[in-house]
């Protein structure tokens, strides 16, 4: 780590930098004595890394095996690679993850990179390189979506991508001020931090298990630039908070979450709706989206900044133009409360109710883990190489949900549960 680097880190607060580490762990992973863990980071994460190592070893973990990024590493393919780099992905990599997930290994992801890293690359470069890598990825998510072994994502405030969200403060202040809002998000920010957690995931609990006795055939949005309807897959079941994987083990998935989420059909939506905040996507920011289903699929499709990034996406395959998640998060949630956008999905899609293109999750079938992907198709669930989440809900946004006889019971009104 470089003086400079020291100098940055030494703006987080060490105290609740080790709260999340401990959480990560204790929570978001509930890591198993004799379980090996797969950790993914930017390099600059270091810090939180060597105090998720302690705890998870604290905890009886076998092996814990990290694998770094760097943005000057990414940077450099981009500015000095031969074209045909763009087409390929380290298969060899992501197979042996997925030999690593088949074997009980836990999985955790830490985001901290600079949202518009690649912002000022080719746009055809990088959807290459993104097709490539979810098409080698494929072996590793299909354990991940699929819930086979237990796995969290959490962040980590780094330079590049403060200054992202705090464009007008110098670079110290910056990261202090996504330090802070990480850890309030993620309730680290003061004692009894996993304790916070077991409540929180109580009243996600709450929820879903209310939307699971009403088995609602559909969701009907109402709002500004919103008229929308979302039928919901034969035998889907609400999830949200902590969630029992295939093995066994209780985890939290997102550190932080507000979410309560489950399995659209995806040949059953119609209707027109409009982004309710920005997506950023691989260094593009996507803005006022706007599209139109018919028959569960995007058929008209624009936005107002990026909208050639946005259909690139929509073209990536059959499943990219259809639905693999439907989630709802009240207006309310402390992340909405504070006013920011993150430009990472990890945190805005718990600023508001979202929708997802692509892939959906077995997880949310009853029975999931029983069905063969030839019934989960069959009872409306989609499958693509991607999975991206975007914003829709607002304080403006009604949905009430729709039984098979007709009936419609309100869910949220101006934004929040009803």
């Amino acid at each position: 780590m470089t003086a400079h680097q020291r100098q940055l880190s030494a703006s987080i607060d060490p105290v609740k930098l080790d709260r999340l580490a401990e959480v990560a762990v204790k929570v978001g992973l509930r890591l198993q004595p004799g379980q090996d863990l797969l950790l993914t980071a930017p390099a600059v994460a270091m810090p939180l890394v060597r105090r998720i190592a302690e705890h998870a070893y604290k905890a009886g973990a076998g092996i814990v095996t990290p694998f770094f990024s760097d943005e000057e590493v990414t940077l450099a393919r981009y500015r000095y690679a031969n074209d045909a780099s763009f087409d390929r992905a380290a298969t060899w990599l992501y197979e042996g993850m997925a030999k690593a997930f088949g074997a009980n290994t836990a999985r955790l992801a830490i985001v901290g990179d600079n949202p518009m890293l690649l912002s000022g690359e080719d746009p055809a470069k990088v959807a290459r390189a993104s097709k490539a890598n979810s098409i080698a990825y494929q072996p590793a998510l299909e354990k991940i979506v699929n819930f086979d072994t237990n796995w969290n994502i959490i962040a980590y405030p780094s330079a590049s991508w403060a200054k992202q969200v705090f464009a007008d403060d110098a670079e110290d202040v910056a990261v202090a001020k996504l330090a802070d809002a990480i850890f309030s998000a993620s309730r680290v920010d003061q004692d009894g931090a996993v304790a916070a957690w077991e409540r929180h995931n109580a009243k996600l609990r709450e929820r879903t298990e209310w939307l699971n006795g009403q088995r609602f055939h559909a969701l009907k949005y109402s709002g500004p630039g919103m008229d929308l309807t979302i039928g919901l897959a034969d035998g889907h079941e609400w999830e949200g908070g902590a969630s029992t994987a295939k093995n066994g083990i209780v985890c939290n998935a997102n550190i932080p979450t507000e979410e309560v989420f489950t399995t659209p059909h995806c040949r059953r939506v119609s209707g027109h709706v409009v982004s309710s905040k920005p997506l950023s996507y691989q260094g593009t920011l996507i803005d006022n989206i706007a599209v139109r289903f018919e028959e569960g699929r995007i058929v008209e499709a624009r936005a107002s900044r990026g909208e050639e990034v946005l259909n690139k996406v929509l073209d990536t395959d059959e499943g990219a133009r259809r639905l693999g998640e439907v989630a709802l998060v009240p207006h309310s949630s402390p992340i909405s409360k504070s006013g920011l956008l993150f430009f990472n999905t990890l945190f805005d899609e718990n600023a508001a109710s979202h929708i997802a293109l692509g892939q959906c999750y077995s997880k949310c079938f009853v029975n999931g883990d029983r069905l063969t992907p030839q019934q989960i198709a069959e009872q409306g669930g989609n499958k693509s190489l991607i999975h991206i989440d975007w914003m829709i809900g607002s304080a403006h946004t009604d949905i009430d949900g729709i039984h098979a006889d007709g009936r419609s019971v309100p869910v949220f009104r101006q934004g929040e549960w009803a």
